[in-house]
């Protein structure tokens, strides 16, 4: 029996590394793509030693030359290629007085081109292969209610949601889904950082952001990234094959729709 193939950006931490190793676990060769190629190494080796089959690739998924390549090289490597998951992402803290033009660009390029790129070379992986799959975007629950202080990041993740419903309409005919995972708040390295931003611009210590954003947590804890992977793992498995252009909130009940 074949195994399938899935290649996850931005998977050297966080959300992204515990997707790759969920993946591996529910059976995937798993493509671990990241910027930087000694996180991206370190996932694939756990993999590996459990195991499970995977590559570290590495990949700046601002640059479409670079996300085509890794796609292509997960695909030769591994043996096929069924499911991407375009998991890359930053978010700066952005009050509206001081967003600039470099980090509207730095967003935008990673957020939501990333995005665009990793369709792109997907849909020309599984052609290549003769058969459709599965596209899976990172949202966010900032993607369907907008953040304060968080202007661009927000603004970028309503993008996402937005190429995810078109996408999904576009290449359905391929027998391609598209649909996206949207966090909350999530224990990561990246969540530290707005954490920081958002507690000293309050004149607060550590921690103060975190407990502010806490409080609006129907479930009352912040996220585990492992809490996410599962909803991927839905999400690249064969229950979700009936589901295309849905942006699944997994974030203990901040949003509700």
């Amino acid at each position: 029996m074949k195994t399938n193939v899935a290649l996850v950006t931005g998977a050297g931490q966080g959300i992204g590394a515990a997707i790759a190793l969920r993946l591996a676990q529910d059976g995937f060769a798993v493509a671990v793509t990241d910027y930087n190629a000694e996180t991206a190494q370190q996932v694939a080796d756990t993999i590996v030693r459990s195991g499970g089959k995977a590559i570290a690739l590495k990949a700046d998924v601002a640059r479409r030359d670079q996300v085509f390549h890794a796609v292509e090289e997960a695909r030769q490597a591994l043996g096929g290629f069924d499911v991407i998951v375009n998991n890359a992402g930053i978010a700066p803290s952005t009050p509206i007085a001081e967003i600039t033009e470099e980090v509207v660009d730095r967003v935008y390029n990673i957020n939501v081109k990333g995005v665009i790129w990793g369709i792109q070379a997907a849909v020309q992986a599984f052609a290549a292969e003769g058969h459709g799959g599965k596209i899976i975007n990172a949202c966010s629950q900032a993607g369907h209610t907008g953040n304060p202080e968080l202007a661009v990041y927000s603004s970028s993740k309503f993008a996402v949601r937005g190429l995810t419903q078109t996408a999904a309409r576009d290449l359905a005919g391929a027998g391609i889904t598209v649909n996206a995972f949207c966090p909350g708040i999530v224990k990561t390295p990246m969540w530290d950082a707005i954490d920081r931003q958002i507690s000293a611009a309050a004149g607060q210590p550590a921690g103060y952001g975190t407990q502010q954003f806490a409080r609006r947590i129907t479930l009352g804890r912040l996220s585990e990234p492992e809490d996410v992977a599962a909803c991927v793992s839905f999400l690249a498995g064969p229950d979700s094959d009936y589901m295309t252009g849905q942006s699944l909130l997994i974030d203990g009940g901040m949003v509700f729709n």
